[in-house]
């Protein structure tokens, strides 16, 4: 029998092959009763899962309004500009009120569900340079496979919400990677894009705690600024200087969903020249103060 060299990398074979690398990040999952749902124009730099077992829930995307349907699920990609409300209690058409608590055991789920909106949702991360597509919401035909498996989680959230087992982690994990390989392929053109400002992306990625100037960026690939700035609209359909600043927010709030830093030291450890620039930029992208969002007083 004849062995390949390089088994010790995992692959018996000399015929190389090309994955593509989701780095998938869960951020939160959580099974609620709703009774009010007023969010508007959210912006949040993370991809959201949504899913209603009644009917009442609508969403509004570039002035449509769209009915939530339970036989399917709702992904927002990062950055969409989006609304939320529950049609039986509306009553804000502007900023962001929302009222209900996490289902558990204790609950009779069929009242809860005549009176209030039953909704679960999650969110989560791809990675680079996934975080980066068009926004945008879409609509996935609920399977046999994925309520199986959706079936599976509502149940354990009633249970535990805190502190999850690997079996849940993992099926989490699967129900996501399901649900987004569903989405059509015009939303990952992103995988597509120019060498030069995918490799300026993973820099930023890595280094978004520093100041980071188009000078610089530009000179990692060799190229003139002002080349550059045009290449990296082209090809990302957002300027170079937006994207940093959307970066650093979508840090700032992986930051205050998984530690205990003060809004002073994310804006400090971010960059920002102080905490009232911070906040400026802060609010301008995701439509609130970073107080609001560290008490995690905005929505799901």
């Amino acid at each position: 029998m004849k062995f390949v060299q390089n088994t010790e990398l995992g692959d018996p074979s000399a015929n190389k092959q090309n994955f593509i690398d989701v780095k998938l990040k869960l951020l939160c999952c959580r099974y609620w009763y709703l009774d009010l749902w007023d969010c508007h124009d959210m912006i949040f730099p993370f991809w959201r899962l949504y899913w209603n077992k009644n009917t009442g829930g609508q969403l509004t995307f570039q002035k449509k309004t769209y009915e939530i349907d339970p036989n399917y699920l709702y992904i927002i990609s990062p950055f969409t500009s989006f609304s939320t409300q529950f049609s039986k209690n509306h009553k804000y058409s502007s900023g962001i009120h929302v009222a209900g608590k996490n289902l558990s055991e204790r609950h009779n789920i069929d009242y809860y569900e005549k009176r209030s909106l039953i909704h679960f949702f999650t969110h989560f991360n791809l990675g680079t340079p996934f975080d980066n597509v068009f926004p945008g919401i879409f609509k996935i035909e609920l399977t046999d496979y994925l309520k199986d498996k959706l079936n599976y989680l509502t149940e354990r959230l009633t249970i535990e919400n805190q502190n999850f087992k690997l079996t849940f982690n993992l099926k989490l994990q699967s129900f996501v990677r399901e649900a987004i390989s569903n989405i059509g392929p015009e939303l990952w053109k992103t995988i597509n894009i120019d060498d030069r400002v995918l490799f300026v992306h993973r820099y930023i990625e890595a280094n978004i705690d520093k100041k980071l100037s188009n000078t610089q960026l530009a000179g990692l690939v060799n190229m003139a600024p002002n080349s550059f700035s045009r290449l990296f609209k082209e090809e990302m359909d957002i300027t170079l200087h937006n994207f940093i600043q959307n970066r650093k927010i979508a840090k700032a709030c992986e930051l205050f969903e998984h530690s205990n830093a003060t809004i002073e030291d994310i804006s400090h450890n971010l960059g920002f020249s102080d905490r009232y620039h911070f906040s400026r930029v802060f609010k301008t992208i995701t439509g609130i103060t970073p107080a609001s969002y560290k008490s995690g007083k905005y929505t799901s």
